[in-house]
């Protein structure tokens, strides 16, 4: 019996299963590899259940998400992937993080791909917002809050610290990013925050 339910389990599940537990990377081999050789098994996997697979080759990451829809009996499909609403704060965040990511791929000419900011750096780019409106340290503690909610989002890595003569903290800026904010959405969301150049700096 076991053996008859095993050779159910097809062999890209594993693959699915990281899927919906959010964005994969091509430095995770093996689900990179999986996702490579059964491309087409899991892309219809997933339009079984409203979804939609996405696979950026040259970024290297892919992901899923979901449209509003009905079933063939006219019922509206449950979402599975969630939609969470952002904050200025954090919405501002993923803009500064998302033009550092985009500075950074001019700057490197393909070189590298992995983008990392200390601590530091990302608080002062952010900082200059809101250099007229909070308190210099109620708005650092705020910055910290901040960051911890967009690496529990999935856009920032939090990177161990092996030295022990700082509190130093190191991220990585998940490519992801740019999938989610593209070059006109950037370009709005700026326009909505009033963060255009000439306005703000």
């Amino acid at each position: 019996m076991e053996d008859a339910q095993t050779s159910k389990v097809k062999p890209y599940a594993y693959v699915i299963n990281r899927l919906y537990q959010g964005p994969l990377y091509s430095d995770e081999l093996h689900y990179w590899k999986g996702l490579q050789d059964y491309r087409h098994q899991i892309r219809d996997r997933f339009e079984e259940d409203g979804l939609e697979l996405h696979v950026d080759e040259q970024e290297g990451f892919a992901y899923i998400t979901q449209l509003d829809m009905e079933d063939t009996n006219g019922n509206k499909v449950t979402r599975l992937v969630k939609r969470i609403p952002l904050s200025y704060e954090i919405t501002l965040l993923l803009v500064i993080l998302r033009e550092c990511l985009e500075e950074f791929d001019f700057q490197n000419d393909g070189y590298s791909t992995k983008l990392f900011l200390t601590d530091s750096e990302i608080k002062d780019r952010i900082r200059q917002f809101f250099r007229e409106r909070y308190n210099e340290i109620k708005l650092l503690n705020q910055i910290d809050k901040y960051i911890n909610q967009v690496v529990d989002l999935g856009f920032l890595k939090k990177l161990k610290d092996e030295t022990s003569e700082t509190d130093a903290k190191s991220y990585e800026v998940k490519r992801i990013i740019k999938a989610k904010i593209s070059n006109q959405t950037l370009q709005e969301i700026k326009e909505r925050l009033n963060l255009l150049p000439d306005e703000n700096i």
